[in-house]
């Protein structure tokens, strides 16, 4: 099966068995995802097992280099549909030969999709079946559009969180986290969006008080996303794109001065053989 679509409450998606990867999602007949395009040909890739980059693409286990790159190797990977439902689906993928010689770890990494009561949510769950400590990362990428309408000007969209998120946020050098912060743009719980604010890459909150936020404009339908179990949010998009990213996150690229064994890199959750790390995020589509 290459994709499946759910629907329920007047909300629809599709998914794709490749990288697990949400195409569509509509409410009301209203495509409210990204539809990809030269700029940036994805919709919404599932990050796994790392998100961000590694110093030169590079994760040491035990003293060997592996080459593993930006984001991991999921977004890529076909996953078998290990259950299909009107409104609902869930999806598999296991560790390989391919997989281990770019990640040399046991891994049972499943994506569950459900639509319940107008709200699309998307679990997330990996689970270590083998005899040593698992470290990994997971996250999200989904690309809303935006504007949120048609004839609505991008600059009059805002993003409001569901706290205050003052802190400084870290620069990205080369996709990797530099040493110093810069001011944050949020204006306690509300970031005006413009193209200018991604010039230098994402903006990385890396451990926010917030666990919901809206993206918003006058007269258009607008989007809430909720996320548990991600401890870091990263927003993002492309010059000359179309799109934003609303991305929750557990873990995020490497600090531009570390370098080591992978499992001792910052932000990876670390699990024990037969343990398990779940993680989820929620969309729905706010009225105008």
């Amino acid at each position: 099966m290459d994709r499946h679509s759910i629907q329920a409450d007047g909300v629809s998606a599709t998914i794709s068995g490749l990288g697990a990867e949400l195409t569509s999602f509509k409410s009301q007949g209203r495509e409210m995802l990204w539809q990809a395009g030269p700029v940036w040909p994805r919709h919404a890739p599932v990050l796994f097992p790392i998100v961000g980059r590694l110093a030169d693409d590079r994760l040491v286990h035990h003293g060997r280099d592996y080459k593993l790159t930006q984001h991991g190797f999921a977004r890529d990977r076909q996953f078998a549909f290990s259950e299909t439902k009107a409104a609902s689906c869930k999806l598999t993928l296991r560790d390989d030969a391919a997989t281990r010689a770019l990640y040399p770890f046991a891994f049972k990494f499943e994506l569950t999709f459900a639509i319940d009561n107008g709200v699309l949510t998307v679990g997330y769950s990996v689970t270590n079946p083998g005899q040593e400590v698992l470290p990994v990362s997971m996250g999200a990428h989904p690309a809303f559009r935006w504007p949120l309408a048609d004839g609505v000007d991008k600059d009059v969209h805002t993003l409001t969180f569901d706290s205050d998120e003052t802190t400084p946020l870290p620069r990205l050098s080369g996709g990797l986290l530099g040493v110093a912060d810069r001011p944050s743009p949020i204006h306690r719980r509300v970031l005006p969006l413009s193209e200018a604010l991604f010039a230098n890459d994402a903006l990385i909150l890396t451990k926010p008080s917030s666990r919901s936020v809206r993206f918003e404009a006058p007269g258009a339908p607008g989007i809430e996303m909720r996320w548990h179990g991600f401890p870091s949010f990263g927003i993002w998009m492309r010059q000359g794109g179309d799109f934003l990213c609303l991305e929750p996150w557990y873990g995020m690229a490497s600090p531009a001065d570390w370098s080591g064994e992978f499992k001792n890199k910052p932000g990876l959750a670390l699990l024990a053989p037969g343990g398990h790390l779940d993680a989820s995020y929620s969309v729905r589509v706010l009225e105008p």
